[in-house]
């Protein structure tokens, strides 16, 4: 038995190692291509605005330096040992950070915990933590202060946006500059036609996004690890060739030479070296695609030294070829394999688009999710890792607007000022969130806190103010992107939370459903109605205005809400709670469906299953209460699809549904006789199912001041009706499908 176990031990730990390194593989296709790209215009950007020439050596080892500790500070120390660890149940990115501190504490508008919560594991995981002062400090002051839970928020989206910007820029900076490297060889090619080649990438890039990560990062690796080994081989060259002594600039020295000799021109070049560490945010936005363990692995053995060497060599050039700062990454590549690297490097930076694509239909995801962006189509495509999605709406937006900022600036200096505001401004409010996350999820001192945010964000914080002496050119670009997208998630939150508030004041209590007896003649028609509301208590307006229309309803009906938990996941076997309302012979039910802002729903049909299913269940439960019987408690139900039509039929899955797996097990039960309950839920369930939810508009009070007025009837209006509605987003039958048309005074 030893030796067996050893070896099934032995088994499941290098199923594991392979199963880092295919993750770490495709992460070179999706995580690193827009990290991996750079050497391409870091240096062209960062003397491009110089009005002499380079007239020494040491200026140019003062940028290499730079270069070299912004490297490892930022993406090396910062990301792969710090930020990776701060993730949300495996999910990264400026949400996931907020998400985990609304779980954690009581300082965002997120922070939905009550009775709901109470039941669900991941809720709960922090509990064996001791409360510090620090924690309970700031715990008290963002519960008594209202105000700070707000700017905390509008700060995370704030954040949110310019990811969201980034994933703009990133495309049309990146192709950009590589097709602009074909004119180091045909000087006379016209800008237009060098645009239209840029156009036509971009276009090819995102027609590719509806295979999903998983292939993509399959197709694109290959390219990525090929550039790696390019960039990597001619730095040694270049290294070898031109000037070895360059090396001498690993030596924080020359940083502090640098600012001493050049003062103001050395600390407005920064705006151009933080183009060095672009796509080190995505790394932590992209982890849900991947893990910790297989980013870590790629990055610190694959990219970091191949882009340290790559600098170097280029720098080498450099100090020999002072006048060719312009496109000097082409420059220094060797005649004879120009144009094989050229063709690389465009494959390259169109593979460099995706790490950033990938990281805003992640952050959309939990966005949307958490009810901070508009309804949208969100197709999963991979059955194994649920981080891995495809927004069809988001990827066409991102692509439209990359053509237009193409068509428009064609000018990658003024791309790259726009581009490098967008990133030091997200790298910025992660080490904010970074504070309250040592302090308050990992209850660290807070000098440990302190410690993180002097270190790192003293630095990103001296970039921050060289970017923003660039507004004028081309800076202001991410910072109307991400007052747009700041504007379009503040005011749909907003709108939401007013909807919700109304349908939870306004609801029809317990005490009035229970009236609704023979003394009213309802009518009760064969079936099972799925009552679609957002509270969790009573029954929504729209019912009543029904019942008050139109007496009648079905002969089973269940109110149901679904609610998405500050959690990625929600395991399967506590999504459901499911009680009663009323006596048996009512049979009126509530079920609230818990999702985590990562998992994937169902469409109706399944759906149906899973929740007939744990109905059968619940029924089974509430027979058994009270029977000395142990043995019934023993078996739970499942339903299969019936093979003489649309009806289920009751299967036997064991202790209990504890998976999806489990639950579509199709073992014919026999020998156990059902209860009255499960067997008229059978009956309504082949009678049919209707789906009923509220058709509403929303309108400002005529009380309300102009502010909320334009918020609600214009902005809030406008989304309502360019989104996707309710019941299309959750995949409900038209055939099945009722509405009520309600107004709603906010």
């Amino acid at each position: 038995m030893d030796l067996e176990s050893e070896t099934r031990s032995r088994e499941s730990r290098l199923k594991a190692y392979k199963t880092t390194l295919c993750l770490a593989y495709q992460s070179f296709g999706v995580v690193y291509g827009d990290l991996s790209i750079s050497p391409i215009y870091v240096y062209t950007n960062t003397f491009s605005e110089r009005s002499h020439l380079v007239e020494d050596d040491d200026e140019i080892l003062g940028v290499l330096s730079l270069v070299f500790w912004t490297l490892t500070l930022i993406p090396l120390c910062k990301y792969i040992i710090f930020v990776l660890g701060a993730d949300d149940n495996g999910e990264g990115g400026t949400f996931a950070i907020y998400s985990l501190l609304c779980r954690h504490s009581k300082m965002g508008l997120l922070n939905t915990y009550n009775a709901v919560h109470e039941r669900l594991s991941a809720c709960n995981s922090d509990k064996f933590l001791g409360e510090t002062k620090t924690y309970s400090t700031i715990q008290q002051f963002f519960e008594k202060y209202k105000s700070s839970r707000i700017l905390l928020f509008l700060f995370v989206v704030l954040g949110t946006s310019m990811v969201i910007g980034d994933g703009i820029l990133t495309p049309t900076m990146s192709v950009l500059s590589a097709v602009y490297g074909i004119k180091t060889k045909v000087p006379h090619l016209h800008e237009d036609h060098a645009v239209l080649i840029a156009c036509f990438l971009l276009v090819a890039v995102f027609a590719l996004q509806h295979y999903g990560t998983h292939r993509v990062g399959f197709l694109f690796a290959p390219i990525l690890i090929a550039w790696l080994l390019c960039i990597s081989g001619i730095g040694i060259y270049n290294l070898i060739r031109w000037n070895p002594s360059i090396i001498r600039a690993l030596s924080p020295y020359y940083v502090y030479h640098l600012f001493a000799t050049t003062g103001r021109a050395g600390w407005s070049s920064l705006g151009g070296i933080v183009l060095c560490i672009t796509g080190a945010e995505a790394m932590f936005a992209d982890i849900g695609h991947f893990s910790q363990l297989s980013i870590r692995l790629a990055f610190t053995a694959v990219v970091y030294p191949s882009l340290i060497v790559a600098y170097m060599g280029e720098a080498a050039y450099l100090s020999k070829h002072k006048e060719k700062f312009h496109r000097s990454f082409y420059r220094a590549i060797p005649e004879p394999i120009f144009w094989p690297v050229f063709v690389i490097a465009t494959l390259a930076t169109t593979v460099g688009c995706q790490a950033i694509i990938s990281a805003t239909f992640s952050i959309i995801s939990q966005c949307r999710a958490l009810k901070c962006f508009p309804r949208v189509k969100i197709i999963h495509t991979s059955s194994q890792i649920h981080g891995q999605i495809y927004i069809p709406e988001v990827n066409w937006i991102l692509m439209v607007l990359c053509l237009t900022i193409v068509i428009g600036f064609r000018d990658t200096n003024m791309i790259g000022n726009a581009y490098g505001l967008a990133v030091i401004s997200v790298m910025l409010v992660t080490t904010c969130l970074m504070f309250l996350v040592i302090v308050t999820v990992w209850r660290r001192s807070v000098f440990v806190g302190i410690l993180f945010v002097v270190v790192f964000g003293s630095i990103e914080l001296l970039y921050f103010t060289a970017c923003l002496t660039k507004i004028h050119k081309g800076g202001w670009l991410p910072l109307l992107l991400s007052l747009l997208m700041l504007t379009v998630m503040s005011v749909w939150h907003y709108g939401t939370l007013k909807k919700e508030a109304f349908e939870s004041q306004n609801r029809v209590h317990l005490e009035k459903i229970l009236s609704l007896g023979p003394s009213l003649d309802i009518v009760r028609i064969p079936g099972i109605g799925l009552i679609y509301s957002n509270i969790i208590t009573g029954a929504p307006p729209m019912f009543s205005h029904f019942v008050t229309n139109f007496p009648a309803f079905h002969q089973i009906l269940i109110f149901v809400s679904l609610q998405s938990m500050t959690v990625p996941k929600v395991p399967f076997y506590e999504r459901f709670l499911i009680s009663r309302i009323g006596p048996p012979e009512f049979h009126l039910y509530r079920c609230v469906i818990r999702y985590g802002y990562k998992d994937a729903r169902k469409d109706s049909y399944h759906f149906e299953n899973e929740l007939i299913a744990k109905m059968a269940e619940f029924l089974r439960d509430e027979s058994d209460e009270g029977s000395e019987d142990g043995l019934n408690q023993l078996t739970s139900w499942s339903c299969s699809e019936n093979p003489s039509g649309r009806g289920v039929e009751l299967v036997e899955t064991g202790p209990g549904i504890q998976s999806e797996a489990e639950l579509h097990q199709k073992v014919r039960y026999r020998g156990v006789v059902m209860s009255k309950a499960v067997k008229e839920l059978v009956e309504a369930r082949d009678a049919g199912v209707a789906y009923m939810m509220g058709h509403t508009c929303v309108k400002a009070c005529n009380t309300s001041s102009a502010i909320k007025k334009f918020t609600i009837d214009v902005l809030y209006g406008f989304l309502r009706q360019n989104c996707r509605r309710p019941a299309v987003a959750l995949g409900l039958p038209h055939t099945s499908l009722i509405e009520v048309g309600m107004l709603y005074h906010v």
